[in-house]
């Protein structure tokens, strides 16, 4: 497995798992310069995305493929995208999950309130209106 900025004719592969694991596919076309990929033998199996704005980035899309769970691809992903945040000199990465509360503490995320995250990342469409008011909502700081 090998883990690498997406493809432009990967799009439809992330677009199919985020599906599959019943994630919101709006909003992300417009981060695809941020978006990673888990490959292996030429198949997308495993993703995640950084929207990335002034006060911080929104770690999203975080998804694997259901036939290739408990292999570790999520926590890879999700330490790919958090190691390229620090590349681009992010100190604050949020998210929004009602899935998987339970799998970003590992990661040093903290549960924080709506009213905590700057405004500029409330402007994501995550925020304004994919993921309902019922999301958990996590910070975690970058040194």
């Amino acid at each position: 497995m090998q883990i690498e900025r997406a493809h432009a004719d990967d799009c439809a592969a992330v677009e199919a798992l985020l599906t599959l694991n019943r994630l919101p596919v709006d909003g992300l076309a417009g981060h695809t310069d941020t978006l990673l990929v888990a490959r292996e033998n030429g198949r997308v199996i495993g993703t995640s995305a950084l929207e990335i704005y002034a006060d911080g980035a929104l770690l999203r899309s975080v998804a694997v493929d259901p036939a290739v769970h408990g292999r570790g691809i999520g926590v890879a992903v999700t330490e790919a995208a958090l190691r390229l945040a620090a590349d681009r000199g992010i100190k604050d990465v949020f998210l929004l999950t009602t899935t998987a509360p339970q799998f970003f503490p590992r990661f040093g995320f903290e549960t924080i309130t709506r009213e905590d995250v700057p405004p500029s990342v409330r402007t994501s469409i995550e925020f304004t209106s994919v993921c309902c008011a019922s999301a958990v909502v996590m910070r975690k700081r970058l040194p």
